[in-house]
């Protein structure tokens, strides 16, 4: 005959090494969503990028290598191809695109560029306007690294890239780089002999011409005005639809996570 069951056996001690309780342990979407591959999307970027870097290597064959490297201009394009040629790979291959912030840090550039080159330039009523070429192959490589190369990086970011990725805290770091170009701009004029050609490279950065008081001071405005544009792309990019749908068809997979 069994004895009966004690209803007040105390609860037995937790085993050591044994969590209490389980972890949650999501699955994350990378993990079961299925590879997409975007084969126009590559195309499209890997010919941005093409674009990109015979425009560079034109304007180094056609000038001083040191100088044309310490424009702006040059600088932007140049990591837009770099950004955008690892960005065609990944759509091509099917894997997680690059960072947001790299690729938002790099739009904001080339449209920087392409902005004070036409509103402050080549506008004939700034009062920092130079001439530009109007034919040769000087002529043909601004309107690629202003206009061409600047409207493809936008229309990539409007209907190739994924919306709501950027986030406003990035908008501040994005104006690191031309803060740092700033310095760069003013040491390198204090290094170069007065009278050397191209010494300060834009007119508002002009310290022999304006000094240095308007010479900040413009840099302060277009500061306000760069910080502005990387805002408004921030707002935007969380009001526009996203252009890139995944299938909806799931399963796991083996390999590295893919976007």
């Amino acid at each position: 005959m069994t004895a009966p069951i004690p209803s007040d056996i105390p609860d037995l001690p937790a085993l050591p090494g044994v969590p209490a309780a389980l972890l949650p342990s999501p699955v994350p979407a990378t993990a079961v969503v299925t590879p997409v591959r975007r084969p126009a999307t590559a195309i499209f970027r890997l010919l941005t990028a093409a674009t990109a870097a015979t425009a560079v290597t034109m304007e180094l064959l056609l000038g001083s290598p040191a100088e044309v490297l310490s424009r702006f201009t040059i600088q932007s394009s140049i990591l837009l191809t770099l950004v955008m040629t690892i960005s065609a790979r990944r759509a091509w291959t099917a894997r997680r695109p690059l960072p947001a912030g790299l690729t938002g840090a790099t739009l904001l550039y080339a449209l920087i560029a392409a902005l004070v080159h036409h509103l402050l330039v080549a506008n004939a009523s700034s009062p920092f306007a130079v001439p530009s070429p109007s034919t040769g192959w000087h002529a043909i490589t601004n309107q690629l690294l202003h206009t061409a190369i600047p409207i493809a990086a936008l229309v990539n970011w409007l209907l190739l890239t994924a919306s709501g990725r950027l986030h406003l805290r990035q908008a501040a770091p994005w104006l690191l780089y031309p803060m740092a170009y700033l310095a760069f701009s003013l040491a390198r004029g204090e290094l170069l002999l007065p009278g050397t050609p191209g010494r300060y490279l834009y007119g508002f950065l002009d310290v022999a011409e304006h000094g240095y008081k308007s010479v900040l001071a413009n840099a302060l405005l277009l500061g306000l005005a760069f910080y502005a544009l990387a805002v408004t792309l921030v707002t935007l990019d969380h009001i526009r639809p996203n252009p890139v749908h995944h299938r909806t068809k799931t399963g796991f997979r083996l390999g590295p996570p893919v976007g």
